[in-house]
């Protein structure tokens, strides 16, 4: 983002897939293929108009990006699921297909994980040298990524301030991955359980995902970017790694490029569900930010610690979790205890003035049958044989090739 916008002004999405063969359901790591059979040639990006495809760590996930900033949300969900059906027509002579949700539930990290062995390869591998990538929270984490720009110091102030307030509610809206390995995790976002410690080995990279009190581009650094990159030494003897890329909150602030990158979504059964999610959280920020619900200086003054209280509960239970918490409630207009479910229903009455029609349906589906997690725990109704999962995952595949809503 070389140029500078206003807060609001653009947006870019990203959404991960996993890629899984027809014939065993196991994860397919032919992402280069994929790119090869699109291109013509080995790349780590392709541009395809309005959207981009990348690979990630991981040789069987493939990310699809807006190509650029963008200021119209509204027809990102058909530009996405245009380029996913166009990929999924590539993989069929593959045998292989797109997987959505946030993780694949019967996928085994140890024997089923191969990294991507191209170009930026180096960076994977020392990666891997340090953390070992084979875990779940390496190879199974499938999110949707939102990028939010922000012109200069003052504006980072009020985005960020307003970012931290509201990442413990992302898990009540999107969770999506609550098998792993045939199991019921007993988290409704098993990805973000995973996510907070998987670089346990150097824990200045995620801190606790709630970034901390920094308000200024100075004050990141000096807070944030140091310690990253005094930890980092020691492993990265060659200094390859760029501290925007191991700072792993789950809110980054992206100097190079001006803009945050909210990292807690799970990316949901199709982009109709990611998108509407989306511009629900950019219209509550924007209401933050704005000052509709709370004064800066009460959305700031929260530590890490008291938010993270409130982050953990979430992904476990995530809409049904009753939040306690009354002074955080304050910053959104509730002064009674309510669940997770109840104050989204809440916030999204107070968006829906701003928030175009064409998401209504969806979003009044989310917040009444529940998040993903909780829609594919009553679809496999406790019955937790592989045949019973690769039905049910199947089904959302076919959400994902019809860009509908997974209702069971």
């Amino acid at each position: 983002m070389s140029k500078k916008y206003h807060l609001f002004e653009v947006y870019g999405i990203e959404l991960e897939y996993m890629l899984v063969f027809g014939k065993n359901f196991k994860a397919a790591p032919i992402v280069d293929k994929l790119l090869l059979k699109k291109a013509g040639k080995i790349t780590s990006d392709i541009e395809n108009g309005e959207i981009a495809w990348s690979n990630e760590l991981v040789a069987h996930v493939v990310e699809l990006k807006t190509n650029g900033p963008t200021s119209n949300l509204n027809d990102l969900s058909e530009l996405f699921h245009k380029n996913i059906l166009e990929i999924n027509t590539l993989l069929k002579p593959l045998e292989s297909y797109l997987l959505p949700t946030a993780a694949h539930p019967l996928l085994n990290p140890l024997k089923d994980t191969e990294l991507w062995k191209h170009s930026y390869s180096e960076v994977y591998e020392l990666y891997n040298r340090i953390f070992n990538c084979k875990g779940h929270g390496w190879s199974n984490v499938q999110s949707t990524h939102i990028n939010l720009p922000f012109f200069d110091d003052k504006e980072f102030e009020k985005l960020h301030a307003a970012i931290r307030i509201i990442l413990p509610l992302i898990p009540g809206l999107c969770a999506s991955s609550p098998i792993l390995e045939g199991k019921n995790t007993g988290f409704k976002d098993a990805r973000l359980e995973y996510y907070k410690t998987n670089q346990k080995e150097i824990p200045e990279l995620t801190g606790l995902v709630i970034p901390e009190r920094v308000f200024s581009k100075v004050d990141y650094y000096a807070t944030i970017f140091e310690p990253i990159k005094k930890a980092i030494k020691p492993y990265d003897t060659e200094n390859i790694l760029d501290h925007h890329f191991l700072n792993s909150r789950g809110a980054i602030a992206r100097f190079d490029r001006n803009a945050i990158e909210i990292r807690l979504v799970d990316v949901q059964e199709c982009p109709k569900a990611d998108m509407a999610i989306c511009v629900l959280i950019i219209e509550v920020l924007k209401l933050l930010v704005g000052k509709k619900l709370a004064a800066l200086q009460q959305q700031k003054k929260w530590p890490k610690e008291e938010l993270l209280d409130i982050l953990n509960p979430v992904i476990k239970d995530a809409e049904n979790y009753v939040i306690p918490n009354l002074d955080y409630l304050n910053l959104f207009q509730v002064n009674e205890a309510i669940s997770v479910k109840a104050l989204w229903k809440h916030l999204y009455d107070l968006a829906k003035e701003n928030i175009h029609e064409s998401h209504y349906e969806t979003l009044e589906s989310i917040l009444n049958e529940g998040t993903l997690a909780t829609r594919i725990l009553k679809a496999v109704a406790e019955d937790y044989s592989e045949e019973n999962i690769k039905k049910v995952y199947i089904n959302l595949t076919e959400c994902l090739q019809e860009n509908k809503l997974f209702l069971p």
